[in-house]
């Protein structure tokens, strides 16, 4: 059998690197930088008040308490240049521009909130509640680096220094699409041998949980000519394409005969338990990369988070590799089938300890929903003792 390290090499030599495309702002959250952002100009632009508060000549308010008139009130967003002198204060307020011969800005808390003068019982020090221009960001410093991935605070700089559209590596556009004749949709009653179809949910919502646009395709019953017109039709908005079922060795198994003779697609067991039969490879003019999983809930959960995210993160342009994992420390004894590397479902709790769960089975999806960790035992041990240390995924 292939190896999962193995498998993983292939994946991700194989897959690319989505292109650069130029978007608005609103369209960039989860995507990848793929440009420099440079400030055109130094933030703030100018000194203004951090607080609402009177702008003041510190010298004036020495000693305390002082009654001072208010000669001036200046708003955000004031263009008017003003000005004070010695024993005048002027009403600010936060984020407006620093009157010129003011040095300081006395919070209103300080005072009793007067508008014809003003009463201030705190002496405070040059600079006090003044943000300068310049003291986030000079004017042609760098203030994101390619292969930042953009989140709300990473678009608040690129928009605070007025950039409306940017360079940007997009999420990966990827189809869902379970096989099956059992399954019909959540929601309709069952009949006789049916269930119903919880694979395309997780993938999809696994796929939007690893930065990319995740689609949920109809299902599609045993048949590889309806497999494979359904393929087709979803070629035309996916970077990607995730299948579940229709893999394994026995009859009926829609997605290995259609997809096998088209020479782009291998179809191999890999040493690893659950999720053996894997299939990968690309289809259609622009080879889109196709991640053919089993159809077992559990199986096609663990394929996922160990071959097709990693090749998410290449495709949005991000370090790409083995999953990470922590160190913990087994409850219980675990066994495992010699060659084969098991990823057991657990719960992995902050005193560094992780507790299987009870239902190992790869359709045990009830059991599945309870880990937050799956426990790596590797392909040579076939026991790990109670109190053991193992490699550990957090999910």
């Amino acid at each position: 059998m292939k190896s999962v390290d193995a498998h993983l090499a292939e994946i991700l030599g194989t897959v690319r690197t989505l292109a650069p495309l130029e978007l608005e702002l609103e369209r960039a959250l989860g995507t990848t930088l793929a440009e420099e952002v440079v400030a055109p100009v130094p933030l703030p632009p100018f000194d203004n008040s951090a607080m609402d508060g009177y702008a003041v000549r510190s010298a004036d308010v020495s000693a305390v308490p002082v009654t001072l008139p208010v000669i001036d009130d200046v708003a955000a967003g004031s263009d008017e240049l003003r000005a004070i002198g010695p024993g005048h204060a002027v009403r600010i307020m936060t984020g407006a521009p620093m009157p010129a011969g003011a040095d300081a800005v006395v919070p209103v808390e300080w005072t009793d909130g007067g508008t014809a003068t003003v009463t201030i019982s705190r002496t405070v020090q040059p600079g006090n509640a003044i943000r300068r221009a310049g003291e986030d960001v000079q004017a042609g410093q760098v203030v994101l680096q390619p292969g930042s991935v953009i989140g709300p605070t990473q678009l608040g700089i690129i928009a605070g220094v007025g950039r409306r559209r940017v360079w940007v590596r997009p999420r990966p556009r990827v189809v869902v699409l379970s096989t099956g004749a059992e399954l019909v949709e959540p929601g309709t009653p069952l009949g006789p041998g049916q269930i119903w179809d919880s694979n395309s949910f997780t993938l999809t919502a696994a796929v939007r949980e690893s930065g990319g646009d995740g689609y949920r395709a109809a299902t599609v019953g045993d048949d590889p000519a309806k497999f494979l017109e359904q393929l087709d039709a979803q070629l035309v908005r996916a970077d990607a394409i995730i299948t579940s079922g229709g893999v394994s060795m026995g009859a009926y198994e829609p997605v290995k005969e259609a997809l096998s003779p088209l020479g782009t697609v291998r179809f191999e067991k890999v040493a690893m338990q659950p999720g053996m039969p894997q299939g990968f490879g690309v289809v259609g003019e622009d080879q889109v990369p196709i991640f053919a999983l089993p159809g077992n809930p559990v199986s096609s959960f663990v394929s996922f988070m160990l071959f097709v995210r990693p090749a998410l993160r290449k495709m949005r342009g991000l370090p790409a590799g083995p999953s990470e994992t922590v160190n913990a420390h087994v409850v219980g004894s675990v066994r495992s089938p010699a060659g084969r590397r098991s990823y057991l479902r657990g719960v992995l709790a902050g005193d560094g300890t992780v507790t299987p769960v009870h239902g190992q089975g790869s359709h045990q999806l009830a059991a599945l929903s309870s880990a937050n960790a799956l426990i790596v035992i590797p392909e040579d041990i076939t026991e790990l003792p109670s109190g053991a240390s193992a490699q550990v995924i957090r999910l």
